[in-house]
């Protein structure tokens, strides 16, 4: 490869990691905004579980939140952060529980799914907050 074609690259790269930290910002000011918003109106949080990577069951977590898909898969805690919501689920997890650590959340859950799987995060946080205690 060329310098020229490895700065070429290297500018590339340069520039999608910006509009990526850029979007990972948008949207933690979005889902920091919603945990606020979502304590002022009352709505409860609860006790989130992560679904372990075979699917086989879910596992107790220390996070408290709202869960942003029907399905589950990922949350806001209380911390106003975002949550991927699986797990590797072994013995000890099960037992025990598992510690979840925040995600970058993006700007889109779901990107990349099969169609109607995605969602905007705007869009889904306003659903979420509409739909207050009554999201089961």
């Amino acid at each position: 490869m060329s310098e020229d074609a490895r700065g070429d690259h290297q500018r590339r790269a340069d520039a999608l990691d910006r509009q990526r930290q850029a979007e990972t910002r948008q949207a933690a000011a979005l889902i920091e905004a919603f945990a606020r918003d979502a304590a002022a109106a009352g709505i409860r949080p609860e006790a989130l579980t992560a679904r372990t990577y075979s699917g086989s069951g879910r596992v107790r977590t220390q996070v408290s939140g709202w869960y942003l898909k029907r399905d589950r898969s990922v949350g806001v805690g209380t911390d106003g952060a975002f949550y991927v919501l699986s797990t590797p689920g072994g013995l000890r997890e099960r037992l025990r529980g598992t510690t979840l650590t925040p995600s970058d959340p993006p700007l889109e859950l779901g990107r990349g799914a099969r169609d109607g799987e995605s969602l905007p995060l705007v869009e889904a946080l306003r659903l979420r907050l509409a739909a207050g205690d009554d999201w089961a």
